[in-house]
């Protein structure tokens, strides 16, 4: 029975993993720490496959090289190489997606691909994660199913900058209706504009859409787009002074 081993420090992947130790028979192990993974421990479980569906840390060279490590990357690779993909997409104007299966190698996002899965970009960013999610279930079945070779990259790459906190501030757009997103690749309308700054940073681990005043600080989430216009729910709070 091969061994497999499921790599992600989020706490929602536990469904996703359960799903996958139903659907696939082996030996599942799922790591969630830091510390626990090492080479050492890998050479323990001798997984015959590393899957990443999230990981915010570097993988070591020496794991890379004797390991099969598999990404997911919310691009059609390798165009929109780097951070950020789902906010990076939004703010170009993109409304679906592929969710590329890759083999981790030195390079940021540029390893040889296993399959590609049409993705939508409709919806919150916790919506559009859980969509990604489901989908890694059924990358993984084919590439285990198919014992599927990756074959190289091949296309024009685009690299994505990672967003910063600062960028969740949406007031530039209330006070002068200026562009929030220069890197836009096409003219949206002042409301859109606003419901897809929202939406797209609306998931847990991700600074909300924000207004900032000396004490009170707003934050937006749960966009909806209605006839009377763009509607949200508003968190203020106060800010320390610390």
């Amino acid at each position: 029975m091969h061994s497999y081993v499921f790599l992600s420090e989020q706490g929602r992947h536990s469904v996703t993993y359960q799903h996958l130790c139903r659907l696939i028979p082996g030996d599942w192990h799922w790591i969630k720490h830091e510390e626990q993974f090492t080479a050492s421990v890998l050479q323990e479980l001798s997984p015959q496959f590393v899957f990443v569906p999230h990981w915010s840390y570097k993988i070591a060279k020496e794991i890379t090289e004797r390991f099969q490590c598999v990404m997911f990357h919310m691009t059609d690779l390798p165009y929109g190489r780097g951070g950020s993909p789902l906010q990076n997409l939004i703010v170009r104007g993109k409304t679906s997606t592929q969710l590329t299966a890759f083999k981790c190698m030195g390079s940021m996002d540029a390893g040889p691909i296993y399959a590609k899965l049409p993705l939508s970009l409709q919806g919150s960013a916790t919506e559009i994660f859980a969509r990604a999610d489901e989908l890694v279930i059924s990358l993984i079945e084919l590439i285990i199913k198919h014992n599927i070779t990756p074959e190289a990259q091949s296309g024009e790459s685009e690299i994505f900058v990672r967003r910063n906190q600062a960028q969740s501030d949406i007031a530039p757009l209330f006070i002068d209706g200026s562009n929030l997103h220069p890197e836009s690749t096409k003219e949206k309308a002042p409301l859109i504009q606003i419901y897809d700054h929202i939406r797209m940073l609306d998931a847990q681990g991700y600074p909300r859409a924000y207004m900032q005043g000396k004490k009170i600080r707003a934050e937006f989430s749960d966009a909806k787009q209605t006839a009377e216009g763009i509607k949200a729910t508003v968190l203020f709070r106060e800010i320390s002074d610390e």
